[in-house]
């Protein structure tokens, strides 16, 4: 189009570059899952098959994007954490959103068959996206902090919310009142007086989330050897320097706590790069 008389329409399409030395955290959810879990008969309260579909999603978008070095996912959401030093398409955050919201859901609905082969879709699943930018190491961690709480929160409500129904008979509305201005401590209490479950027994990936990290992988021993430098390639003298050599790396899927200092004290690449 350039050099013609409609090129002036360039003009309306304006720059929307993020802030630089910022940390980018992109949040995809869900869009009207709870249809999607009723039509397809998730099981309930939590459906093991469903949630390692969107780990697999979550994973190549990591596979893609070597900017991003956490991921954490709950339920119908993923949140991904883009290094602050990030460049990826110049930081223009309509290309970052739109592209990895639409390779996540291109990649559950193409990996759909390997977890619910009995459950062949009925129409297409879609999902939002959200950018959040956060200026500092503590801000990062205290949303994931959150992300993970709330991932907390809602598994334990939905545990007893659906022993209240499939096991005790409840309706979905007598489930509710039930359960209508209970603490969390009333849950635990319930769960395992009367349905003998121990909350804390459950699978972790349903009380803790899923935590996806960009960990380095250990370098072998013949790796760790340096090799005999040729003639030519003798470094001396004060003012030789060493070749930068680039980390391979691998994701890891983990399902642990994220709220205490453990997590982030082993990984302070996560928030210093």
């Amino acid at each position: 189009m350039a050099g013609t008389k409609y090129a002036y329409v360039r003009n309306f399409e304006l720059p929307d570059p993020l802030l630089p030395d910022t940390f980018i955290v992109l949040r995809i959810d869900g869009h009207a899952f709870h249809r999607l879990s009723e039509e397809h008969q998730f099981i309930k309260p939590n459906d093991e098959r469903a949630l390692q579909l969107m780990d697999h999603a979550a994973r190549d978008i990591m596979d893609e994007f070597k900017d991003i070095v956490l991921a954490f996912g709950e339920s119908d959401e993923y949140s991904f954490l883009f290094r602050r030093s990030a460049s990826v398409y110049n930081r223009r955050e309509a290309k970052i959103l739109t592209t990895v919201v639409s390779l996540f859901t291109s990649s559950y609905v193409f990996h759909w068959p390997k977890y619910l082969p009995a459950q062949p879709l009925k129409y297409c699943p879609s999902f939002d996206g959200r950018i959040t930018l956060y200026p500092s190491p503590q801000s990062v961690r205290d949303y994931f902090s959150w992300r993970q709480a709330d991932a907390h929160i809602n598994n334990l409500y939905n545990t007893i919310f659906w022993a209240l129904i499939l096991q005790g008979g409840q309706t979905t509305t007598e489930a509710h009142v039930t359960l209508r201005g209970t603490v969390s401590s009333q849950k635990h209490e319930m769960l395992f007086s009367r349905f003998g479950i121990n909350y804390n027994e459950i699978s972790a990936r349903f009380r803790k989330g899923s935590v996806l990290v960009r960990e380095p992988v250990p370098k072998t021993a013949t790796e760790n050897a340096d090799p005999p430098a040729a003639e030519g390639d003798k470094q001396e003298g004060k003012g030789a320097s060493k070749k930068k050599t680039r980390i391979r790396t691998t994701v890891e899927l983990y399902h642990c706590d994220i709220i205490g200092d453990e997590f982030w004290d082993a990984r302070p690449m996560l928030l210093t790069e």
